[in-house]
C-alpha cells in the first residue's frame, strides 16, 4: 500500500505563495505519489532487462526510457523544492530530501556517463528511494541508522570474544591443527565460520582426539557467541525500532500524526482525551451517589 511520502517541513498554507500552495497541493496529492513510485518501479525493471546480454534493438529504447525516469525525477525535485517558495532551503534539511536530492543529482555528473559502473550504482540506488513511500520501511531503515553505536559496541565485544578464542585455539589445537589454527588468523576465520555452527560438530570430534576437555572450549564459545552476544544485538535493534517509532510520532513522520497543530501527536490526544472521559465518568458517578444519598437522609 503507497503511503504518502515523509511530509515535507514547510510554512503554513496561508504563508505561502500562490506557485507554492500549487506545489504543496501537488506534493500532496496521492497521486503524485503513485506516479512516483510506479517511475520508481519501472526504473527497477529497466534496470533489471539491461542485465540481459541479448537485446538486440531493444538498448536504444531503454536509453530513451533512462533518460524519461531521469526527467520525471527531475520534475518531482523541483516540484518539491517548489513548495518551500522563497525558501528552497529548507528542502534540505531533511535528511531524506537531501538523500532524493543527491541521488537524482548524480547521474548528471559530467564524469558519469553511457554504461559506468559508478553510474548503474546511481541508478540502483533510486530504487531505495522507495523508503520514503513506506512508513514501515522509513522505521526500519531509521532504526539501523540510529541503532549503529550500539551495534559498534557489540562487534568490538565480539572481535575480542574473537581474539582470546582464537588465541586459545592456536595454544591448544595449533601443532595438531595447522590448516585451522596454525595462526592467529587462520583461527580466528575457523571460529568465525563456526558461527554458523555447521562445522561444529567436526570441529568437536576434531578436538576430541586431543582432550575430551575441548569439549568446554567450544561449547563456551557457542554459549557466548550464539547466545549471549546475539541476544545482545537483537536487544540493541530492538530498543533502536522503539526509538524509530517514537521519533517517527513526534516529528511527524507518519501522516496525520498532529492534525489540530497542538504539538501532541493525534494518539496521545487521543489517549489523553479516553482519560479525561473516564475521570469525568467517575466524577459524575460520585455526584450521583452523592445526591442520592441526600434525598435518602431524612428531613
Amino acid at each position: 500500500m503507497i503511503k504518502p511520502a515523509v511530509p515535507a517541513q514547510r510554512a503554513s498554507p496561508a504563508r505561502l505563495s500562490p506557485f507554492a500552495a500549487r506545489c504543496a497541493r501537488i506534493v500532496d496529492s496521492r497521486a503524485f505519489d503513485v506516479v512516483i513510485v510506479v517511475a520508481i518501479g519501472a526504473n527497477a525493471v529497466v534496470l533489471g532487462v539491461e542485465t540481459y546480454p541479448h537485446l538486440g534493438g531493444a538498448r536504444p529504447l531503454l536509453h530513451v526510457l533512462e533518460w524519461m525516469f531521469r526527467a520525471v525525477f527531475v520534475v518531482e525535485i523541483a516540484v518539491r523544492i517548489g513548495t518551500h517558495g522563497r525558501r528552497p532551503q529548507d528542502f534540505f534539511r531533511h535528511g531524506w530530501n537531501i538523500f532524493d536530492f543527491a541521488v537524482i543529482a548524480a547521474a548528471f555528473i559530467p564524469g558519469l556517463h553511457g554504461d559506468s559502473t559508478a553510474l548503474r550504482i546511481v541508478r540502483i540506488a533510486r530504487v531505495l528511494r522507495l523508503v520514503r513511500f513506506s512508513p514501515g520501511l522509513r522505521t526500519i531503515v531509521t532504526a539501523l541508522l540510529r541503532s549503529l553505536p550500539g551495534v559498534g559496541g557489540f562487534l568490538a565485544l565480539a572481535l575480542v570474544t574473537l581474539y582470546v578464542y582464537g588465541m586459545a585455539g592456536w595454544l591448544i589445537f595449533g601443532e595438531r591443527f595447522p590448516d585451522q589454527y596454525g595462526s592467529l588468523g587462520q583461527a580466528v576465520l575457523t571460529l568465525f565460520v563456526l558461527l554458523s555452527q555447521e562445522t561444529l560438530p567436526g570441529l568437536i570430534e576434531q578436538g576430541l582426539t586431543v582432550s575430551p576437555w575441548t569439549l568446554v572450549y567450544y561449547v563456551s564459545y557457542v554459549l557466548i557467541t550464539a547466545n549471549l552476544l546475539l541476544n545482545i544485538l537483537i536487544a540493541v535493534i530492538v530498543n533502536s525500532m522503539e526509538e524509530a517509532r517514537r521519533l517517527e510520532m513526534t516529528e511527524g513522520l507518519a501522516p496525520g500524526y498532529d492534525s489540530d497543530g497542538d504539538g501532541e501527536p493525534d494518539e496521545v490526544d487521543r489517549i489523553a482525551i479516553a482519560q479525561r472521559i473516564d475521570d469525568l465518568r467517575l466524577a459524575l458517578s460520585e455526584l450521583e451517589r452523592e445526591l442520592r444519598i441526600d434525598r435518602e437522609r431524612p428531613g
